[in-house]
This record gives structure tokens, C-alpha cells and sequence, in this order.
């Protein structure tokens, strides 16, 4: 197997050189340049390379997730823990943080109130998975410290 990884890795290192020298130039517009072939060539391999990463981690996750004993019942926690901060988000978001007048007039953007909701509920997200990461990791350290 690593055999076949080695070889495959070589293959696609050589095609991506190659297509370095398909490149446009510097002094090329952009818009011709972004229909180039090189430039074309290159998204697609590394969508390709993606794909085949987003594919593998997914198969060996769900490998690993089945073949662990209480692996499923551990990601299932994990899942509805995620949803219910999710939903914790979003009843947090007003969906009033930016009027969608401004979003139009200033960057052009049609947006409408569910949008902006749904924008505030993924950075109250953020937010709250943060506070619970430095909480976490602020607990370990305290527990580490206070038991010596």
C-alpha cells in the first residue's frame, strides 16, 4: 500500500511540474488568464486531490467510528452536542446585527433577515466553541497544576 501512495504521489508531483510551465504570465490579463488551460488544469487536480481526501478521511472515520467499541455512541453525543450549540446560536442571533439596505447599498449584496440570522447564528458559533475550547483547556491546566 505505501508502495502504491509513493508511486501516486511521484505521478501527481510530476503532472503539477509540468503544468507549472502551462502557466500564464504575469503580464497577462487577468481575465484571459483565469481561462487558461494551465491555470484550468491545476483547479481540477486539486479538486481531484480533494475529493480523494475528503473521501478517504470520511471512509476511514466511519472504519474507525464502527470498529471502536462505543466509537458510534461517542460521535452521536458529539453530533447532538454540535446541533444544540447550533441551535443555542441561532436563538442568540437577531438577524438585525446589519440592515440589509446597507448590504446593497455598500457591497452590493441582496441579502434578506434569514440570511443575516443565519450568518450571526455561525459567528455566535464561533464564539461560544471558543469559550468552550479556553474553558477546556484552562481546566486541564488547573487540574494539572493543582495536583502535584
Amino acid at each position: 500500500m505505501y508502495k502504491i501512495v509513493k508511486i501516486g504521489l511521484i505521478v501527481i508531483s510530476v503532472i503539477a511540474f509540468v503544468l507549472l510551465f502551462f502557466m500564464p504570465d504575469k503580464d497577462m490579463p487577468m481575465a484571459d488568464a483565469m481561462d487558461s488551460g494551465g491555470l484550468n488544469a491545476m483547479h481540477w487536480l486539486a479538486y481531484i486531490l480533494l475529493f480523494i481526501a475528503v473521501a478517504l478521511t470520511v471512509v476511514f472515520g466511519l472504519k474507525n467510528m464502527v470498529s471502536t467499541p462505543g466509537g458510534l455512541k461517542k460521535s452521536l453525543f458529539g453530533i447532538v452536542g454540535l446541533l444544540v450549540v447550533l441551535g443555542i446560536a441561532y436563538g442568540l442571533s437577531s438577524g438585525t446585527d446589519v440592515s440589509a439596505e446597507d448590504m446593497l447599498n455598500l457591497n452590493n449584496i441582496e441579502t434578506d433577515e434569514s440570511e443575516i440570522k443565519k450568518v450571526g447564528a455561525g459567528i455566535n458559533m464561533f464564539f461560544i466553541m471558543l469559550l468552550v475550547t479556553v474553558g477546556v483547556i484552562a481546566w486541564g491546566a488547573i487540574k494539572k497544576a493543582t495536583s502535584k
